[in-house]
C-alpha cells in the first residue's frame, strides 16, 4: 500500500507502515533523495520568519536543514544528538518519545553549539512532526541554551499536528486504517 505525496512540486509514493494494529503511516523519507531535500529546503525558506540559525534532531531532519543552510548562504545550524559524541564540550540532554522510534530515547545538545546559541533567534525545522515530542524536545535545548525559538517548520505535518498554529508546514500527511483508508 502507498500514499502519492506532491510536495514542494515532487511527487513521491510513500509505502504505508504499521505504527499499531490499526495506526498506520506513510514513509516520508528525505535520505537519498536530494531532488525532494532541496525542493523542500527551497519551500521552507520562502515560508521561513527572520533566524539566526537552524536546529534539527537526528536524523532525518539532517539533509533538510543541511540543505536550509547551504541555499541560505552556508549558514551554520545545529543538529540535537540521539547519543553524545566524544567531540562534544559537554551536553544539555533532554528526554522524548517519538511515534517512529520505539520506546525513550535522549536528544543531546554541545555545549559549544548551546553557546553559539545564546540570545540567537533560532528555526527549529524537521521532516515531519506528528505528536510534537521532538519538537519539543529540541525547544527545550533550544531554551536551556538560552536561545530564542523564532519559529517550527516542517515538511509535512501529520495527523493532528496540521491543527497547529505554531507549525509551519508544506503539506498536510494524514494517517491510515490498516486498509490503506485515511482515517
Amino acid at each position: 500500500m502507498f500514499y502519492t505525496l506532491n510536495v514542494a512540486g515532487v511527487k513521491r509514493e510513500l509505502p504505508l507502515c504499521r505504527v499499531t494494529d490499526d495506526l498506520y503511516i506513510a514513509a516520508f523519507i528525505v535520505f537519498g533523495d536530494p531532488e525532494l531535500t532541496t525542493a523542500c529546503a527551497k519551500a521552507l525558506l520562502e515560508a521561513a520568519p527572520e533566524y539566526d540559525y537552524v536546529i534539527t534532531a537526528e536524523a532525518k531532519g539532517i539533509p533538510l536543514a543541511h540543505e536550509m543552510a547551504r541555499l541560505d548562504s552556508n549558514r551554520k545550524y545545529f543538529v540535537a544528538r540521539k547519543k553524545p559524541k566524544l567531540y562534544m564540550t559537554g551536553v544539555f540532554e533532554t528526554t522524548v518519545n517519538s511515534i517512529t522510534t520505539e520506546g525513550e530515547q535522549k536528544l543531546y545538545l554541545d555545549i559549544a553549539d548551546a553557546n553559539l546559541m545564546k540570545g540567537k533567534k533560532i528555526l527549529i525545522v524537521d521532516d515531519v512532526v506528528t505528536t510534537g515530542h521532538s519538537l519539543s524536545a529540541v525547544e527545550q535545548l533550544v531554551n536551556e541554551a538560552g536561545g530564542i525559538v523564532c519559529g517550527r517548520m516542517c515538511v509535512l505535518a501529520e495527523g493532528a499536528a496540521a491543527d497547529r498554529k505554531d507549525l509551519v508546514y508544506l503539506e498536510k500527511l494524514p494517517v491510515f486504517n490498516p486498509d490503506g483508508t485515511i482515517k
